[in-house]
């Protein structure tokens, strides 16, 4: 097999670049899960929710999140995390390492995904887009929140008074108010704050 650089130079079966991007891969099998990345393809596919994945070891670590299964322990605060990619990443939070550096403006990031989204600041970019209004966001993760607003989904629920809300930093702030008013107001325990 000769693959054929955008120069149009033939390159042994061993160097293994794409076309598209030029990485360099060890084996075909890591080339054929790199190529997956241009094409789109996901054959990989989870029996539990039905998201889809580019190699099956992606879907390994996927199905944790269904099965609870967290192997890889933090010998630091003893955290355990479904892959070793994230325990990595983890771990960065107790040497301070921040190797991933933004070429705009130098500000230093834990990870090559939080890089990613901060570069959307320079670039303007906004790749994810809601389908129910179509306005558009940096992280799947603020999606995520965004759409809770279209389903009515509150997954954050108070322990103590039952009120849900649908972002974290919400229940943070009721519950900071709840140890207020039940410190400084004797007559406010017991009662909700706000309605249900």
């Amino acid at each position: 097999l000769i693959v054929v650089s955008p120069a149009g130079q033939q390159q042994p079966k061993d160097a293994r670049k794409r076309e598209v991007c030029q990485k360099k891969k060890q084996n075909s099998t890591h080339l054929t899960i790199h190529q997956r990345i241009h094409t789109g393809e996901r054959p990989f596919k989870c029996p539990e929710c039905g998201k889809s994945f580019k190699s099956s070891s992606n879907l390994g670590i996927h199905q944790r999140i269904h099965t609870g299964v967290k192997p890889f322990r933090c010998s630091e605060c003893g955290k355990c995390f479904k892959s070793i990619s994230e325990l990595k990443q983890h771990q960065r939070i107790h040497t301070g390492e921040k190797s991933f550096k933004c070429l705009e403006c130098g500000k230093s990031f834990r990870s090559r995904s939080n890089l990613t989204v901060h570069q959307r600041v320079h670039t303007g970019e906004r790749p994810f887009k809601c389908r129910e209004c179509r306005k558009s966001f940096k992280s799947s993760s603020n999606l995520v929140i965004h759409r809770r607003i279209h389903t009515g989904v509150k997954p954050f629920e108070c322990p103590e008074r039952g009120k849900s809300f649908s972002q974290s930093p919400s229940l943070v702030t009721h519950l900071w108010l709840c140890v207020v008013m039940n410190l400084t107001n004797p007559l406010s325990r017991g009662r909700a704050l706000g309605p249900n």
